[in-house]
């Protein structure tokens, strides 16, 4: 089995692991291009073309199933992806957890990046899937290229800002871009007020993974019956590469390392 994930960076691991732990066995291909971040501000077609760019690059690989592991492309190339793809390859986009958030009740706050908060894309998912909840949407300038570079000191200013703005009532909190997910325990310190019940963080990349296997017929590997053999192929701008190194600041990036994914 092999599964690719594609992202303008990083922001996939933390699906690609997700995918690791239901199926240690699956080979994953990882496609980026960091280089050409941010992708948010880019004109549509722009950042089709490079979403697309880094599509092809994975499919040329052969997997199984495609995962559109960032909240951007999804909202804006997943169809041409789609149309170009499918139904050869399984694609599957990723959907901020927006449904799942509001079935507590809310107050929920949906951290996104500035393209995102305010979209047409974010608010028909609000009208459709929380209705009547209380929603504040958290722009969050900064944060996901700060993630990227692994920038220990953008990373706390970028969620202090987007903490202070989020109301102190909140009981979920939406991660709408797939880098959030890095750093949801610096995020989950940043909007706990003292005293109060855990605020719940709700990421994508669990339920992205597990489509991906439900499209390809797979099913998940019981807990410690299948050997973490599956290969690891990165890719940069198409080209073969290491993971970069600011993926091993973070946890995902660790597991997915030589030691914990065979690599290439």
């Amino acid at each position: 089995m092999k599964i690719a994930l594609m992202d303008s960076g990083i922001g996939l691991l933390p699906a690609a692991v997700a995918v690791h732990r239901l199926r240690p066995d699956a080979d994953l291909v990882l496609s980026s291009d960091p280089e050409s971040m941010p992708w948010g501000p880019r004109t549509t077609e722009d950042l089709t073309a490079r979403a697309v760019a880094c599509a092809r690059a994975a499919a040329a690989h052969r997997p199984d199933a495609l995962i559109v592991a960032c909240n951007t492309a999804s909202v804006h190339a997943l169809a041409t992806i789609r149309a170009e793809l499918e139904p050869a390859l399984p694609v599957i986009g990723t959907v901020p957890a927006i449904k799942p958030a509001a079935a507590g009740g809310g107050p929920v706050a949906i951290w996104a990046t500035p393209a995102t908060t305010g979209s047409p894309y974010q608010r028909a998912l609000i009208r459709d899937f929380a209705d009547g909840v209380q929603v504040t949407e958290v722009a969050c300038p900064g944060l996901a290229d700060a993630v990227q570079h692994a920038d220990a000191a953008a990373i706390d200013a970028a969620v202090a800002d987007a903490a202070a703005r989020t109301p102190r009532d909140v009981r979920a909190v939406v991660l709408g871009c797939t880098h959030y997910e890095l750093v949801a325990e610096r995020i989950r310190a940043a909007v706990q007020p003292a005293g109060a019940p855990p605020i719940v963080l709700h990421g994508s990349a669990g339920a992205v993974a597990a489509q991906a296997l439900r499209r390809i017929g797979a099913t998940p590997a019981p807990a410690g019956t299948v050997a973490p053999s599956g290969t690891l192929t990165v890719l940069l701008a198409g080209r073969e590469s290491a993971l970069p190194v600011e993926a091993l600041d973070y946890a995902e990036g660790g597991l997915l390392a030589p030691a914990g994914v065979a690599g290439r």
